[in-house]
């Protein structure tokens, strides 16, 4: 039979030694049923009793296998060991979730800001190389066609020259 929690239910049976999941507070929620057949609604609670503190183990014992919990705890022991050295006192949240994401992530932020600053000035530094590279080779274009065009120019004068040499020289026939 399965028995879905109710919404009343808290998440530990037991807190500080006391019973959280009460008779009384079961009864209270089912109280119709509890009106009908009360020793009906004792089997009940104790038998949701017994499926939900074996459904905790179980669910525990999962926990444990799967998240190699041991270890883990035996880490954390080593981390609280470490800890007790410690000078300045551990962080602790405020209370206000703003204020504790805030003095969480500003450092981080800024520490990103400052990398892609960084990032940015070296970017713009090669930025400006290849732009004085791309400078250098226009410059360097342009005095090719200026180099290439007088030598044209050289050219077509020496080959006027040429027709009108060779022309002189038919002429006198």
């Amino acid at each position: 039979m399965f028995l879905c929690l109710p919404p009343f239910l808290p998440l530990s049976l037991e807190i500080h030694g006391k019973n959280t999941l009460s008779y009384q507070r079961f009864t209270d929620c089912y109280k119709r049923f509890y009106q009908l057949q009360p020793e009906m609604t004792q089997r009940i609670y104790d038998k949701f009793l017994t499926q939900l503190q074996t459904s905790i183990r179980e669910e525990i014992s999962e926990i444990k296998a799967e998240g190699n919990l041991e270890a883990v705890l035996t880490a954390l022991d080593t981390i609280v060991e470490e800890g007790k050295d410690r000078k300045e006192p551990a962080w602790r949240p405020s209370g206000i979730p703003e204020k504790d994401l805030r003095s969480t992530m500003v450092p981080y932020f800024l520490q990103q800001r400052d990398a892609l600053r960084r990032r940015v000035q070296r970017q713009e530094a090669e930025n400006r190389q290849l732009a004085d590279a791309v400078l250098a080779g226009r410059r360097q274009v342009e005095e090719l066609q200026l180099q290439g065009q007088a030598q044209w120019q050289a050219w077509q004068a020496l080959h006027r020259g040429q027709k009108e040499l060779v022309a002189m020289l038919r002429e006198p026939e």
